[in-house]
């Protein structure tokens, strides 16, 4: 099986860049998606093929959002995690195939001046408690926008976004979501990317709309699958599609057996 997550940064807007031409290309089996930004009602699209489709809206207009577009029917779908904070804000889906859970989430952002850090952590705890309690059933896959890149090898300019003694550090490079990220490792998660590409460097998968940064490559590694470890064997790769255009982020993926 080939799974695909994508924060596409506004489903209609994404569909007016490549959208369909890209799904016809890397054909997943199943294609979570971030940010939708819309309703299901608000978005014209005919989706040949993916018979099961899952959204997961916020309340509030043209914000967050999930969605799950699938080929293969799930024996059971739920909506958010267990932390009412965030149950408005359309930030997860967890749908369940015979031999694992795949979430797919739209992690919040701590944003400029790390206003909503505190929540963040909050949120990280939560998360990691849901899949720890789905885990006991059976293994599960994590997707989406996690909003943090682990190691100074996951985003191009470390030292300047880090957190050091004189600054608390950059949204999606504190000390604080790094641990964050760390504490899904310590609890039996693999990063899947890194365990078929563990050292190499400018694999990213976000990059800022201003100063060229796509273009000189000047990004971040945000966007990921974790799995449970007992899932290690049945992975064939894992990848990132940085020439797929019509977001600021780019998809990544994985291959399962």
């Amino acid at each position: 099986m080939k799974l695909i997550s994508w924060n596409v940064n506004g489903i209609r807007a994404v569909l007016k860049k490549g959208f369909m031409d890209f799904l016809k290309t890397e054909n997943p089996d199943v294609l979570c998606i971030q940010e939708t930004k819309a309703r299901p009602e608000q978005v014209d699209m005919n989706l040949v093929g993916y018979d099961h489709k899952y959204w997961n809206s916020a309340e509030k207009k043209g914000y967050s959002g999930t969605a799950i577009f699938s080929k293969i029917k799930p024996l059971n779908v739920t909506y958010d995690i267990d932390n009412d904070d965030h149950k408005s804000e359309g930030r997860a889906i967890t749908v369940e195939f015979d031999n694992y859970y795949l979430v797919n989430v739209y992690v919040p952002n701590s944003k400029r001046g790390l206003l909503r850090l505190v929540d963040r952590q909050e949120w990280d705890k939560a998360l990691l408690l849901y899949l720890k309690k789905l885990e006991e059933k059976k293994p599960v896959i994590l997707c989406g926008d996690l909003n943090v890149a682990h190691k100074e090898i996951d985003i191009k300019n470390a030292k300047s976004n880090m957190t050091t003694a004189t600054k608390p550090g950059n949204a999606g490079f504190t000390d604080q979501e790094r641990l964050g990220f760390s504490n899904f490792m310590d609890a039996g998660l693999i990063d899947t990317f890194r365990q078929f590409h563990p050292d190499e460097p400018d694999n990213y998968t976000w990059w800022s709309y201003m100063f060229n940064a796509r273009t000189n490559n000047v990004g971040w590694r945000i966007d990921y699958f974790l799995a449970s470890k007992s899932l290690k064997d049945r992975l064939k790769d894992a990848f990132i599609l940085p020439d797929v255009l019509g977001s600021d982020h780019c998809p990544v993926g994985i291959l399962i057996d």
